[in-house]
């Protein structure tokens, strides 16, 4: 594969394709099989940070830190607050950082990434491996900093969701959300059963997840995921009403969790010692 200092990189495999944006978070601006959008695409020049389209990595922290708080050896941090209507630290920084692309080849591509904004320090790194009928990632984020520091993963795809799609996840806690998105009031569930209606408006986590989750379109085709390691407790899902998408976020922790300890109980973030890793993956097959 011929690469471009700060070009997409494009994989392909059988009939199936694949968009990465380094200098963009990592972010991916599509993922196609057999011609058919898998992920709602991002238009060329666009930024995919913004607007329900196409996906990007979470990280050191997934969702929400309520007043961008985190306590690391006894000191208090504060993280931008980039939600201002809710006083919330959304979703990490590393998708806004450029990535270096390591080691690509038609069906797959390795990216990595430093940070340092205290009080998180330390690199990460993405691989992407495409075939006919899957997309497998894995993501890998090592604290550089000199004491232990809580950090986290997730991805935050948007699925197209056309009306009548359905949503298969089994979880053991739901939890509920306030006027700021936070969560609260964590209670037993099953997870999703697959019902429509049961996506309509939902932003809600889910704590207890087996790690596997389906949607089902309309028209009959499936998209499968599979999570691994760090990504297969906890699931976020998005679908919002102003948009015809649906999000299903594998991440490592519950919202917030470095404030609250009922939202930990349920999905602490991991404290990294120096050098330690945090590692997920998650494969993500169609038919």
């Amino acid at each position: 594969m011929r690469l471009v200092a700060g070009a997409p990189v494009e994989l392909r495999a059988g009939g199936a394709t694949a968009v990465i944006l380094p200098q963009q978070g990592a972010a991916f601006a599509r993922l196609a099989a057999a011609g058919r959008d898998l992920l709602v695409p991002v238009p060329p020049g666009a930024d995919p940070n913004t607007g329900f389209r196409g996906s990007f990595l979470m990280a050191p922290w997934t969702n929400r830190l309520d007043g961008g708080r985190i306590v690391v050896a006894g000191v208090e941090h504060r993280m931008p607050i980039n939600r201002p209507a809710e006083n919330n630290a959304l979703h990490g920084f590393l998708r806004e950082l450029p990535w270096t692309v390591l080691a690509a080849r038609e069906d797959r591509a390795l990216l990595g990434c430093r940070f340092d904004r205290a009080p998180f320090a330390g690199s990460a790194r993405l691989t992407a491996t495409l075939a006919a009928d899957h997309l497998t990632l894995e993501i890998a984020l090592t604290n550089g900093a000199a004491v232990p520091v809580p950090m986290g993963v997730g991805w935050h795809p948007y699925f197209p969701r056309p009306a009548g799609t359905r949503l298969r996840a089994a979880a053991r806690v739901a939890f509920g959300r306030d006027a700021r998105n936070l969560p609260v009031a964590p209670r037993p569930s099953s997870g999703l059963s697959g019902s429509a209606n049961a996506l309509d408006a939902l932003d809600g986590h889910f704590a207890g997840w087996d790690g596997t989750a389906e949607i089902t379109w309309p028209d009959g085709a499936v998209l499968a995921l599979r999570a691994a390691g760090a990504w297969a407790s906890n699931l976020q899902v998005f679908a919002p009403p102003q948009a015809a998408v649906l999000a299903v976020e594998p991440v490592s922790h519950a919202p917030d969790a470095a404030n609250r300890a009922d939202a930990a109980a349920h999905g602490a973030m991991h404290v990294l010692a120096p050098g330690e890793t945090l590692a997920g993956s998650l494969m993500i097959h169609w038919r």
